[in-house]
């Protein structure tokens, strides 16, 4: 068993190395909109399916609480935590638009669309993009899987080189942490 442990871990570790070695541009730009929507007094909007959506829940957390500093809360909602609005949608109209109807009520121009999808092909994040897109949101995704149809649909694709979704959701928590981190920091020297 210690075995699989030290495996499991050597894995991430080795994810982890990718992405240090790959995405650091991918994630400073990713932070540097995100801050200039804050900035702009716009708000950060997340969305995903399963451990996506908890990893959305988590994020929007660390920026409407804190991070690492205490600060005023910064505008973020996930799409993900209402369920009497995602089974209402899904109900009347389709699961393939939960996120894009929500977007379409709360979103406007400069508001930051930020999607999570490990395989990069959840066809309701897609459909969030296209509606974000139409409104004039900046459009941002985590994805793993090389990207999937998400990664040519978006503005910013942040693609975690790894076909393994634990490595993959371990990777974007990482990444997601970065941004939060890189956040407080300019918009809360010192």
């Amino acid at each position: 068993m210690q075995e699989r442990i030290k495996n499991d871990l050597k894995a991430s570790i080795a994810t982890k190395q990718a992405v240090l070695n790959n995405l650091v541009p991918q994630i400073e730009k990713a932070a540097q909109l995100m801050v200039k929507a804050l900035k702009n007094n716009n708000k950060i909007m997340f969305f995903g399916n399963g451990g996506s959506a908890a990893d959305s829940q988590h994020l929007a957390g660390e920026l409407i609480g804190r991070f690492l500093k205490e600060r005023t809360s910064l505008a973020a909602i996930a799409l993900t935590t209402d369920s009497s609005i995602l089974t209402c949608l899904a109900n009347d109209y389709s699961f393939d638009l939960i996120f894009a109807r929500q977007l379409e009520g709360l979103a406007k121009p400069g508001d930051i669309a930020f999607g999570i999808s490990t395989s990069g092909n959840s066809k309701n994040v897609l459909e969030g993009f296209a509606k974000a897109k139409e409104i004039g949101c900046p459009t941002i995704a985590l994805l793993g899987c090389g990207g999937g149809t998400i990664a040519k649909a978006i503005d910013l694709a942040i693609i975690v080189p790894s076909n393994e979704t634990p490595r993959v959701q371990e990777s974007h928590i990482t990444i997601g942490h970065i941004i939060c981190n890189l956040i407080e920091q300019e918009l809360f020297p010192g």
